[in-house]
């Protein structure tokens, strides 16, 4: 291994491997069950099997001494585990050895200023520039209206004490109330940040949130332990405004070509709907 790589912490790769194994259900596989069984889904012995590797290669590689793993074992695996496409990419970064600690993540983000055009060219349209730690970097009067109005408007321009999507999600009665599929929501959230996670393994300041909220929050802990990855890039959102009622909107989450991990959300109602009419209410 190169003196400018390091191993990530065994626990990351063993504890995902593990949460997918327990998720296969040995009948789906073709394997018949005899008697009674130790874990929930596949033992080691068969994901090795199945994806045609050695049963020490698989332990040594789930318990974390084994590193750098070729791709063609992880691409195994990952078929063995029938992973979806974010599943298979977070496994993928997961296996690899991660660049030299950088102290990434020791300073606030600074929003992009072309983002920040582009959210006060569209006033009809409700939208947020959020960081890649969720961090609320700006909002427009619509955005905030709609997912805010509790809160001030100029609450992003404080770096230190900005709103954070997922706390406001965990720890914030009113953003709870909001979301009539709290509980859908939530795990779309916690799933996504488990992807996000990963491709900042250095990012002080996102593994402190994610400590932070674990510490606060049974449901985002519970949520956290299931290991869980999912990308949630458009959608629908099922809202209860308690100014307008309900609302019905499609989301887009539109990253920024910097590849620096901020991202514009926004909501988008179907022309004469309801949800427009609530969303012209508000302006």
């Amino acid at each position: 291994m190169s003196t400018r790589q390091h191993a990530r912490p065994a626990s990351e790769l063993g504890d995902f491997l593990r949460s997918r194994r327990d998720a296969v259900a040995p009948a789906d596989v073709g394997i018949s069950m005899w008697g009674a069984r130790r874990v929930p889904g596949l033992r080691r012995e068969e994901l090795a099997q199945i994806a045609g590797i050695s049963v020490n290669y698989y332990t040594r590689l789930e318990q974390g001494h084994s590193a750098n793993a070729s791709d063609s074992i992880i691409d195994a695996l990952a078929r063995a585990l029938d992973l979806d496409d974010a599943e298979r990419a977070h496994l993928f970064e997961l296996a690899r050895p991660t660049p030299a600690p950088r102290r990434r993540g020791t300073r606030a983000e600074v929003p992009n200023t072309g983002a920040l055009a582009l959210l006060a060219s569209m006033p009809a349209v409700p939208a947020l520039l959020l960081g890649r730690r969720n961090d609320i970097l700006a909002w427009n009067p619509l955005g905030h209206a709609l997912l805010a109005g509790h809160l001030p408007f100029t609450a992003p321009d404080a770096p230190a004490t900005r709103p954070n999507q997922m706390r406001m999600l965990f720890l914030d009665p009113h953003t709870r109330e909001l979301h009539r599929d709290w509980a859908d929501e939530a795990a779309l959230a916690v799933s996504s940040l488990r992807y996000i996670a990963a491709q900042y393994p250095d990012d002080r300041m996102l593994a402190e949130l994610v400590g932070d909220l674990a510490m606060r929050s049974a449901d985002f802990a519970r949520l956290w332990a299931k290991h869980d990855v999912r990308l949630c890039s458009s959608g629908e959102k099922r809202l209860h405004h308690p100014l307008v009622g309900d609302v019905d909107l499609h989301y887009e989450a539109l990253h920024l070509p910097d590849g620096n991990g901020q991202r514009l959300l926004t909501h988008i109602a179907a022309p004469g709907s309801p949800a427009a009419d609530a969303l012209q209410l508000l302006r």
